[in-house]
């Protein structure tokens, strides 16, 4: 076995730890600006221009170090903010990241709020709050817990059991067990109507909302222009018809869709594709289970029930004033029989006689 100098192991122990430092020390001559609310690092500091020409192994080896330092006075800055157990003394440890001082912009607009359903408008016109409840209650009848709603619920359906109670006032002969059955029917179709408006209502809402202003700061985009140029020229009683057009515009008049058309399908093409459009019509048409348009129906249904209440306030209006008339009728009928009367007795002479015809001689 070889001999090993003494000097040779200090200068490797050295360069260890010297390696281990360096793993952990990185040193820079412009400080890094940090964002720790969005775990950002910004490099001032010119990276090296010759190490990054060209395409090869050193300018990854660069790139890689590079990355790799940034990376490590992140790390360090994190572990310099308070620091928390999560979930008790035996769980990971967290840091908790100050608010984002940098705006990052967005691929996509903010989601628009879901507007409240009429139940949530009910609910906070009356001050009720909402309270959590366990979804598992216990039965005494089964002796276990079991679910508070749906299918094998605490107490069971009340259509489903043996024994139902005649309430008072109602007829013996009645069958309770199809009233119960009945009942269930007609909430279930209340629950869902009342699904279809809140549907529909959010369908008005999302579809209703107004179009955004242009604001003068100078960056609008060619697209924002051209709608808003659209909209001002649709805008009179002619819809842009006898309006001059600008030096680019198409001659045909814009629209309030924005320039689209109904296309029709033409009459020699895709056999294919029309093959499958017969397909897929004959399967609808075959279908026991109907194709239902929610907003047609429910439109329908509103609609409809605005009829109902319409004839209703109509009619209670019209026996009201059927009601009037004949009370009016009734009082003009008595003055002016009333009036007859006394003008009848003014006109009677007054004689000595009593008023009777006298007879010739």
């Amino acid at each position: 076995m070889a001999a090993v100098r003494v000097e040779e192991v200090l200068a490797a122990a050295e360069e260890q730890e010297a390696e281990k430092r360096r793993s952990v020390t990185v040193e820079k001559e412009l400080e890094l600006e940090f964002d720790l609310g969005n775990l950002l690092a910004l490099d001032r500091n010119p990276p090296p221009a010759a190490g990054l020409r060209g395409a090869g192994p050193r300018r990854e080896a660069l790139l890689r170090a590079l990355a790799r330092d940034n990376t490590q006075l992140l790390v360090a800055q994190l572990w310099e903010l308070p620091a928390e157990r999560a979930g008790g003394a035996g769980g990971p440890l967290v840091a908790r990241l100050p608010e984002p001082a940098f705006r990052l912009p967005r691929e996509k607009p903010p989601p628009r709020p879901r507007p409240p359903t009429r139940w949530e408008q009910f609910a906070r016109l009356k001050g009720i709050r909402r309270r959590k409840r366990t979804s598992l209650v216990w039965d005494e009848e089964a002796k276990e817990w079991r679910r508070r709603w749906g299918y094998r619920r605490a107490g069971g359906d009340p259509a489903r059991a043996w024994l139902a109670e005649v309430p008072a006032g109602a007829d013996p002969e009645e069958d309770q067990f199809a009233r119960l059955r009945r009942e269930k029917r007609e909430r279930v179709a209340r629950n869902e109507l009342n699904r279809l408006r809140n549907l529909a209502r959010a369908h008005r809402a999302g579809t209703a909302v107004p179009a955004a202003p242009l604001h003068p700061t100078g960056h609008q985009s060619r697209e924002e222009l051209g709608h808003v140029a659209r909209v001002a020229r649709v805008s009179t009683a002619s819809l842009g018809r006898f309006q001059p057009r600008l030096p680019k515009e198409p001659a045909e008049p814009p629209s309030r869709s924005g320039g689209r058309k109904r296309r029709f399908e033409p009459l020699l093409g895709n056999l294919a594709a029309e093959r499958s459009r017969q397909l897929e019509l004959l399967r609808d048409m075959g279908s026991k289970k109907p194709v239902l348009d929610i907003t047609r129906a429910v439109n329908k249904q509103l609609r409809q029930e605005e009829a109902e209440a319409a004839a209703a306030k109509g009619k209670k209006q019209s026996q009201r004033g059927k009601r009037g008339r004949r009370q009016q009728r009734v009082g003009r009928s008595g003055k002016k029989s009333g009036a007859r009367r006394q003008q009848q007795q003014q006109q009677r002479p007054t004689g000595s006689g009593g008023g009777g015809r006298r007879k010739k001689a």
